[in-house]
């Protein structure tokens, strides 16, 4: 069965003058959309997934199918109930129900515990399931996180999902490119994170993940929202877009100077780039996540702004943003082909500036290939973002 899409969509927002159509206000400053808010209804329930899935959605769901009741079944969970979520989807989900999966079951329903065996021992639930919607839950069953059978299948992505991912990680850099054009000076933080959300939905991006602009000494801050601070001549900016584009997310980031860069900053850069370019060579198959993350960190110790580096090289990226293998220290899971990552070393100095570089690649039988047009190889790129290792000026 093919069912129509069930593509989340923006909601219109309601903000005052500065609100970009249809984007809710303060939806992309780093806080990000919760899954399942825009998803559409009208799938009945008890529709079985089983012969097809929706259009855009996952590929090959039977085959998937019975490669997760096997997982079930070596774990000992009886039964999957999933929320729209990125678990949800990877089955085929569609509407804005649950998803149940038992040995003999694959359907969307309103009432789950209809549809969970009498006899069921152990449920996956999904791990982005409401504390509500856990206790609406009419279970003797012993409860777990249903990621315990679903991250570990979801690492691995086919090849109609690798070129999802890219198709989304190329969106975002044309997106990324653009913003070179736009005039920076004077204005806010803010303002700038709103025009950028509004070309991204102007793209077709389906969810806004995240869009984050920080300036000068906001550079330095890991997790900074858009603010009131203006751009000035002199200033670094860091600019990053995350979105989702037919259910598969991407992320993408670049660092420039206004004008003019500020002083000791292009000496940092570069290391952050050379960091990046290490990163990407230790992406092979069999290769631990770990020692991506050790192949960036020796070179920026080696720099001397050890102490200033990011925590982790980058994470897996996919159905979600944010998904495994994670690319620090303590993920020694194996590499292998077909895997979708986002590189993104950092180093940030308190007080001063910063500087995160990040592009989407695909783990390849010879490494990693990149899946957006700006990732940088050999220390160089020859995307929109960075140019030839040298840092983009705005003019504007």
């Amino acid at each position: 069965m093919t069912t129509d899409g069930g593509r989340p969509r923006p909601e219109a927002g309601g903000g005052g003058s500065a609100a970009v159509a249809g984007v809710p206000e303060g939806a992309f400053l780093d806080a990000g959309v919760p899954d399942g808010t825009f998803l559409e209804e009208g799938v009945p329930d008890g529709t079985f997934l089983e012969e097809g899935v929706p259009d855009g959605g996952v590929p090959d769901g039977g085959g998937r199918l019975a490669v997760v009741r096997d997982a079930m079944a070596a774990a000992g969970v009886d039964a999957l109930v999933l929320r729209p979520s990125p678990d949800f989807r990877f089955l085929g989900g569609a509407g804005g129900g649950f998803l149940v999966v038992t040995p003999e079951v694959c359907a969307e329903t309103g009432e789950p515990d209809r549809l969970v065996p009498a006899g069921a021992r152990r449920v996956g639930v999904d791990p982005e399931m409401r504390v509500r919607e856990l206790f609406g839950l009419s279970l003797e069953a012993e409860l777990v996180p249903a990621a315990a059978v679903l991250a570990p299948l979801r690492l691995r992505k086919e090849p109609e999902e690798v070129e999802a991912v890219a198709r989304a990680a190329r969106t975002a850099e044309a997106v990324l490119a653009g913003a070179r054009e736009l005039a920076w000076f004077g204005a806010t933080e803010r303002a700038m994170a709103r025009r950028l959300a509004g070309m991204l939905l102007e793209s077709g991006c389906e969810e806004i993940l995240s869009v984050v602009v920080a300036a000068g000494e906001h550079t330095a801050r890991p997790s900074h929202r858009p603010g009131e601070r203006v751009i000035n001549p002199g200033d670094a900016l860091h600019v990053s877009l995350c979105g989702r584009w037919d259910g598969y997310c991407a992320e993408v980031a670049r660092v420039y100077a206004v004008a003019e860069p500020p002083d000791d900053f292009e000496a940092m850069y570069s290391v952050v780039l050379a960091a990046h370019a290490a990163a990407r060579r230790a992406v092979r198959p069999g290769v631990a996540a770990s020692e991506v993350a050790v192949a960036a960190r020796e070179v920026i110790d080696g720099s001397g702004y050890g102490r200033f580096a990011a925590p982790h090289a980058g994470r897996g990226v996919g159905l979600s943003h944010q998904e495994g293998p994670w690319l620090r220290a303590g993920d020694d899971t194996p590499l292998a082909a077909g895997m979708t990552l986002c590189v993104e070393p950092a180093i940030y100095v308190p007080e001063l500036f910063g500087a995160r570089v990040a592009d989407v690649v695909v783990c390849g039988a010879d490494g990693a290939a990149p899946l957006d047009a700006g990732v940088i190889a050999g220390g160089e790129t020859d995307g929109p973002g960075v140019a030839a290792g040298a840092l983009w000026v705005l003019d504007r």
